[in-house]
């Protein structure tokens, strides 16, 4: 009973930002569970990639790009999703951006920027895709929070307070939408190697003090987030509404850890 709940057989999940890193991660991992995953980003060559690879696991998919500063690309992904598939049941909102900044030189373009893809990004998602799901009365939004959601990473003050935004919104979303039959949960990953940061976590001063603050040693490994992706988009979660799951190997609870 447990296991055919966390089954995501017949569902259909689009995945935003969903074809490197996290993303790319996640969508596998659903296609996995059973779902058809349509998973999208700017690249077109990126979203051919791992839309075959999802093909390759006997799932259907729709290969389109979209960019989440952009409500009209995020709208077209809808429609051609719709159209090809039937229906969206799950939303993943994993695009994403960073920069390392003293706070006193950053920039109301880099602020902008920044809050525009992580915090508006999400709320165009969700908008764009939500209103499919209430239309229908169900469905399952899960948002990318970040350890920023809740603690402060030196310098990098735009991306904490974006991040801070998306735990808020999910809350606000789940009270507004939980009775309308629209689970919006989020997951705040710790910290997981990627091409992206691999330099950082591996050879510097940072990365070290993030080392010493993980009560497991280690860095997580990307598939170690499939988990709370696909039982957030499953039955099994059918009552959890407006929580943030935080995969940080212990990071949160850290003190003193010698």
């Amino acid at each position: 009973m447990a296991l055919a709940a966390l089954s995501l057989a017949g569902r259909v999940a689009v995945v935003v930002g969903g074809t490197t890193g996290i993303g790319r991660t996640l969508s596998l991992a659903l296609a996995e569970a059973g779902a058809d995953v349509v998973a999208s980003s700017r690249r077109a060559e990126q979203v051919e990639a791992v839309g075959g690879s999802i093909a390759a696991l006997g799932r259907r998919t729709v290969r389109a790009t979209c960019d989440v500063c952009d409500r009209a690309s995020l709208e077209r992904l809808r429609d051609a999703v719709l159209a090809t598939l039937g229906t969206v049941d799950v939303l993943v909102n994993c695009a994403g951006r960073t920069r390392r900044t003293p706070t006193l030189q950053v920039d109301e373009a880099e602020w902008n920027a920044i809050l525009d893809t992580n915090l508006t990004g999400t709320l165009r998602a969700c908008q764009v895709f939500g209103e499919v799901m209430l239309a229908r009365g169900s469905g399952r939004i899960v948002n990318i929070a970040s350890l920023s959601s809740f603690v402060a990473l030196h310098e990098v003050a735009a991306y904490g307070a974006s991040k801070a935004g998306v735990a808020s919104l999910t809350r606000s979303l789940a009270i507004e939408w939980g009775h309308r039959g629209v689970n919006v949960n989020a997951i705040a990953p710790g910290l997981f190697r990627t091409e992206l940061n691999q330099a950082l976590l591996d050879g510097t001063e940072r990365g070290r003090e993030f080392l010493v603050r993980s009560p497991m040693r280690r860095f997580g490994r990307l598939e170690e987030l499939a988990g709370a992706a696909v039982f957030l988009s499953s039955e099994a979660a059918s009552f959890v509404n407006g929580e943030v799951l935080v995969v940080d190997g212990g990071f949160l609870a850290s003190g003193v850890n010698q």
